[in-house]
């Protein structure tokens, strides 16, 4: 079970298990999407998969007795975003994100013992705030500055109790994830964007701020990997580019992959933005067997080869 199929990561995790061979029970609610049309859409090319049986439901307050059928539920299902999360979007975050994961997690112990799943749950890299001197790991204190990465904080303390009350779960913690199907509110996909339309990239402050940009692919890889393994219940485990790289440097990168000069729209900083987020991905390495292997270059030649797809299919014949 793929919780979030219709959404950016989901959608690609819940490919790869059908194209494993496994039976795919894929939930979505695309209604609740910040782009519900391109889920709407995505979430019907999932469901035309072969292997895979879309379920609409919102977790937060559908019956959930589609967990009945998973060995392993993957929850990627969420209210995304930082810059979202103030103000209204509180509310949003904590509906998504925390009342959908308890109820989530209820449903699953609610299994006979010997029948509840493995359940894997995206975390975010914006739990630890601002990377310092060295990369993040895993056991590093939590220092969430804003609702969206308080509600992931939440969301990893009701996995715990969960798993101390005898449910298997894994924390992911997803640093900055990009490539094909990347939702519009996204930075990549706005610069994108904003370059083949010939217009300025609207970047967030002064182009300074430095990420490990992790390649969809190389989370997809992490995340069959966990499904796999024989981890302790309630571990957490970095999924990120072990290589930060500034914003502006990816600019430069990604406008040269598209052959034009940079132009810069300088907006406000966001707040709760952190300056710097960089993974110790060692664990990863060592229970996983998993090591980021896109470099950013390469991805995103690869994320703007799907923009230029979905804009020749948009050209009338």
């Amino acid at each position: 079970m793929v919780t979030g199929a219709a959404g950016f990561v989901g959608s690609h995790v819940a490919d790869a298990f059908a194209l494993a061979g496994h039976e795919v029970v894929a939930v979505d609610a695309p209604a609740r999407s910040l782009a519900p049309d391109v889920a709407r859409r995505t979430f019907d090319e999932v469901a035309a998969r072969p292997g895979v049986r879309a379920v609409p439901a919102d977790l937060a307050m559908d019956d959930l007795s589609a967990v009945a059928a998973a060995d392993v539920v993957v929850h990627l299902a969420g209210r995304p975003g930082v810059r979202s999360s103030w103000g209204a979007g509180r509310a949003a975050a904590e509906r998504d994100n925390v009342l959908a994961t308890r109820r989530l997690l209820a449903a699953c112990a609610a299994r006979p013992a010997r029948l509840r799943p493995l359940v894997i749950i995206a975390s975010s890299s914006s739990v630890y705030g601002s990377a310092g001197h060295r990369p993040n790991r895993e056991d590093d204190p939590l220092n969430p500055a804003s609702p969206y990465a308080a509600s992931k904080v939440e969301v990893e303390r009701l996995a715990a109790l969960a798993a101390r009350d005898g449910l298997r779960t894994v924390l992911l913690r997803y640093f900055s994830v990009y490539g094909p199907r990347q939702r519009p509110d996204m930075a990549f996909h706005r610069f994108v964007e904003a370059a083949l339309d010939g217009r300025p990239l609207p970047v967030f402050g002064d182009g300074r701020r430095s990420r490990s940009f992790t390649h969809v692919r190389d989370v997809v890889a992490a995340t069959l990997a966990a499904a796999g393994a024989d981890l302790p219940a309630g571990i957490a485990v970095n999924v990120g580019h072990h290589e930060p790289v500034a914003v502006r440097s990816a600019i430069g990168l990604l406008t040269g992959v598209l052959g034009v000069r940079p132009e810069i729209q300088r907006e406000a900083p966001v707040a709760g933005d952190a300056a710097r987020t960089w993974a110790d991905t060692g664990r990863a390495a060592r229970l996983l067997g998993w090591t980021a292997r896109t470099g950013l270059a390469e991805g995103l030649a690869d994320q703007i080869a799907w923009h230029r797809a979905l804009r020749a299919q948009e050209v009338p014949a």
